[in-house]
């Protein structure tokens, strides 16, 4: 599913989207493990796969976090004029920006932003945990290569 499409559409579908994150993110960390019994080679043929899989996944996060960057930032402006034309009384502008920050649909936003920048470094955390299983892995054929022919993790 396009999700980034998805939530352009409909803003609603970003609960639906956190949820469906978590269980990936969950399901990530199988992908992280190196289980026993199984050969190096089995490890190392998937990894490619699971980097594009979950940086894809990455990629989709950081374009949302995007797009939602850039309505706060409509928003603001929105109420930032909205401020200057028709309040009763002249504002300054760090006084208008006091405001804004504080209107419902600004902090609504910034809740939004604040949940998909914390899903965007659980991935963050993910990614990391896959370059250091590759770096292992990389080790460990060194040392077959040195001779520890059987070597199984």
């Amino acid at each position: 599913m396009n999700w980034y499409e998805s939530i352009r559409n409909d803003w609603n579908k970003i609960v639906d989207y956190v949820e469906y994150c978590n269980s990936e993110i969950k399901d990530a960390k199988q992908d992280i493990k190196v289980k026993d019994g199984r050969r190096i080679e089995q490890h190392c043929a998937e990894l490619p796969g699971i980097v594009e899989h979950r940086y894809g996944q990455l990629q989709e996060v950081e374009a949302i976090l995007e797009y939602f960057n850039v309505e706060l930032r409509k928003e603001k402006s929105k109420q930032f004029k909205q401020y200057l034309e028709n309040y009763n009384r002249d504002l300054k502008s760090r006084d208008v920006e006091k405001y804004v920050d504080g209107e419902a649909s600004v902090v609504d936003l910034c809740l939004i932003i604040n949940e998909i920048a914390l899903i965007r470094n659980k991935f963050l955390g993910i990614h990391k945990a896959i370059e250091q299983k590759s770096w292992m892995l990389s080790h460990i054929t060194k040392l077959r290569t040195a001779g520890i022919d059987d070597a199984t993790l």
